[in-house]
């Protein structure tokens, strides 16, 4: 169901927008290009379908699934249904080398710049959360851990605003533009840019998910099973961290996807990893790319998608608080 929900919203993404596009339409485009034979749609049609909404769309895929698929993760990772992936400076960390980008003028010289930078300073805050938490014999407390993340994301902010004093107008406005979260102007090129990071950190979580059942039991059973906990903590937080970067690499920061799609999965299809974790990746992406063409359609001009996910998640994440008594 999930994943003819996927299907649906993507057809309707690709069709929705100031220039709606019929559905025959965009079946025909990708018809030829699955090289069915079918008979090519009006060229105008065509350019939009393949060269802005389709690419938009898969990105939106992309970025929607991953955050989700992280932020199940972590929430096995900490036995805690509110983590969600910014909460271990990754989202800080990314936005430091976003601004470091911006300002040194590497974004604007080269179009990987933004996003190696941005994947680079996630990896390089997890790094440093990791090395805050880390106790004798390699042990991490999850409490020490939670908190060393948002010391750093503290610090990490701190460092981003002093960056910001230093940069004219014209790049605050594109930094500013970046924190928001979207998928306009998304090419090919980004398309390419976020699918190796996702397929492999997605297997692999995937692949893991009986050793996250073990986590989430705590550590205590965990050890009492055979399993060495720092080591799979330290390696899914990576993978869960790349998996995010990867995200916020292409799209910017974009909140709620990664908090409010897994507990709501969890209260769907239980707390088994091997349903929640393929279950959070479907809805993740039909959540974001359905808040993407609301933005589109909804108002005179169009609303970021950032923007939409906090607007649909602020109101059901503030119901689930109340239903469970969290």
């Amino acid at each position: 169901m999930l994943a003819g929900l996927v299907c649906l919203v993507t057809l309707v993404s690709v069709a929705a927008g100031q220039m709606t596009i019929p559905l025959t339409y965009v079946l025909r485009v990708l018809g030829e290009a699955a090289g069915l034979g079918t008979t090519p749609p009006p060229a105008d049609a065509t350019a939009v379908v393949w060269n802005i909404r389709l690419p938009r769309t898969l990105v939106g895929l992309l970025v929607g699934g991953g955050l989700a698929l992280a932020g199940a993760a972590l929430q096995g990772i900490f036995q805690n249904p509110l983590a969600d992936p910014g909460m271990l400076g990754v989202s800080a960390g990314a936005s430091v080398g976003a601004v470091l980008a911006i300002a040194t003028g590497a974004a604007s010289a080269a179009f990987y710049a933004l996003p190696l930078f941005a994947v680079c300073g996630a990896l390089g805050a997890i790094a440093l959360t990791i090395a805050l938490s880390v106790r004798r014999g390699g042990h991490i407390p999850v409490l020490t851990l939670l908190l060393a993340g948002v010391v750093v994301s503290m610090l990490l902010a701190a460092v981003t605003a002093a960056v910001l004093t230093a940069v004219n107008e014209q790049k605050m406005q594109a930094y500013l533009f970046w924190t928001v979260g979207g998928l306009d102007y998304r090419r090919w090129a980004h398309v390419a840019l976020a699918l190796p990071p996702f397929l492999v950190c997605a297997a692999l979580l995937l692949l893991f998910s009986r050793q996250l059942n073990i986590l989430a039991l705590g550590e205590t059973e965990a050890r009492a099973l055979g399993m060495r906990v720092t080591a799979w903590r330290v390696g899914l937080l990576v993978l869960a961290s790349c998996l995010t970067a990867s995200g916020v690499a292409v799209s910017g920061n974009i909140g709620f996807v990664g908090l409010v799609v897994p507990h709501a999965m969890r209260m769907l299809v239980g707390p088994d990893h091997r349903r929640l974790l393929p279950a959070s990746m479907l809805a993740g992406a039909a959540f974001l790319v359905f808040c993407d063409s609301l933005g589109r359609v909804i108002g005179p001009s169009e609303i970021r998608v950032g923007i939409m996910t906090a607007f649909v998640g602020t109101p059901y994440f503030l119901y689930l608080l109340r239903k469970q008594n969290l």
